[in-house]
């Protein structure tokens, strides 16, 4: 296993949830001399800075020496598919209490059954100043959901379907457990349970990710969609050098629920951003939009991978798979057109980078990305990339352990390379 390999790795399973995630993001971007910043006129030449939002997006950004011709925009997403605690919880009755969820983003429900579960998240307490920001990782086995046995359902391998008001709620412990659960949030949180005013706790698969296969060739884990992007993109972002491009790296948030929050790749965050960055360099607004013009955008979120047991669900020609390369990703409800294509073909062969194409089967609908969402607000050129795994959206998804590298290297290739955009031709 590579050191990258195994970074990513921990990097997940440290990052249980969106706000464990942005926080491990912030703390790397401090490491390395990353400021964080509210007013953006603070800005300097040589800076190295970076914003949050809610606690689970960031943005951060290198300012050049010289003068500057466009931005170089690395963007993934913090979130995945889980199941988020309802605010009362705790549901009494019956044999046991139980934790009311509720289904967050496009996930598999039945991987989420007789599987131990843990609970993380963020906890607003009330404290003599006001309301604190606490993030909370219980970090042990704590809640399961029982399947029903096969003799009470002889249809249970028939295609069955999950009711999440019965099916997906969580057993916690017996009944004389009663507000126990709260308990042991507070004692997490560090505050008397009266004191907790308002919740954002998820049900998380706390496993470990592992490298497996005859040569180590594959790699499992939960959250690889899109935490194995994140992780790509902040060490390209934080090993590129320098140009005169201004590096951009994005976190959003919510993406797995369409992007539309203050936090996700819809909202006003990059382009209040970018015009800042623009303002500190001391340049007018149709400046700003002359660097747009000039930009660049990878939008980072893993694809679809052939899958070995049904490859008729893969198109005929464009079919990305494991170990392959990086996945451009085509389809009409993505970012990437011809001119974004040809400049990160271009960029990865120089580099010496793998590339594999993806496109939806003609008869099956895909997901959107954060990049079409984004370009809506920030319109540049973008392309979608990721990288090939099976079993998107499970709670333990598989890809390949020698993409995680060669991604690294194409989007760190990407900062390092510096394109001017004109409708006639692309120059480097």
């Amino acid at each position: 296993m590579t050191n990258k390999l195994q970074e990513m790795l921990d990097f997940i399973h440290e990052s249980p949830v969106c706000f464990f995630a942005a926080a491990n993001v912030k703390k790397r971007l401090q490491d390395a001399g990353y400021e964080e910043v509210t007013d953006l006129g603070m800005i300097k030449a040589g800076g190295k800075y970076f914003l949050t939002r809610n606690n689970s997006a960031v943005i951060a950004f290198r300012v050049p020496e010289g003068s500057v011709k466009g931005f170089v925009i690395s963007a993934a997403h913090s979130d995945s598919p889980c199941l988020k605690i309802r605010d009362k919880a705790e549901l009494e009755g019956g044999v046991a209490i139980r934790l009311d969820t509720e289904r967050y983003g496009g996930m598999i429900n039945a991987c989420w059954v007789d599987r131990p579960l843990s609970v993380a998240g963020r906890v607003m307490v009330r404290t003599e100043n006001g309301v604190a920001v606490r993030l909370v990782d219980l970090k042990k086995d704590m809640a399961l959901i029982p399947n029903v046995a096969i003799h009470m359902n002889r249809a249970m391998n028939d295609s069955v379907k999950y009711d999440p008001a019965k099916d997906l709620v969580a057993v916690y412990g017996e009944t004389e457990n009663k507000g126990r659960f709260y308990e042991e949030i507070a004692e997490a949180a560090g505050c008397a349970k009266e004191d907790i005013l308002g919740t954002d706790l998820y049900l998380y698969n706390n496993q470990a990710g592992t490298v497996w296969g005859p040569s180590g060739e594959y790699v499992s884990s939960p959250r690889l969609d899109d935490l194995a992007c994140v992780f790509s993109c902040l060490e390209a972002f934080l090993t590129a050098k320098d140009t005169d491009r201004v590096p951009v790296l994005c976190v959003f948030d919510n993406e797995e629920i369409g992007s539309g929050t203050k936090q996700g790749a819809g909202s006003d965050f990059l382009p209040r951003v970018l015009k800042g960055i623009s303002r500190g360099l001391g340049l007018n607004e149709n400046a700003h939009y002359v660097l747009l013009d000039n930009s660049f955008f990878l939008s980072c979120d893993n694809g679809h991978a052939k899958h070995p047991n049904h490859p008729e669900m893969a198109d005929t020609n464009e079919y990305p798979v494991v170990n392959g390369g990086i996945v451009i990703k085509h389809s009409p409800k993505y970012a990437t057109d011809a001119v974004s294509c040809a400049v990160f073909t271009e960029i990865c062969r120089r580099a010496g980078v793998k590339l594999q194409s993806y496109a939806n089967r003609p008869d099956i609908v895909g997901g959107g990305t954060l990049g079409l969402i984004a370009d809506t607000k920030t319109p540049v050129y973008t392309v979608d990339i990721g990288m090939a795994q099976w079993a998107m959206h499970s709670n333990f998804e598989t890809c390949g352990s020698r993409d995680i590298e060669n991604f690294i290297l194409g989007v760190k290739a990407a900062y390092e390379t510096t394109p001017d955009f004109t409708d006639e031709r692309v120059t480097f």
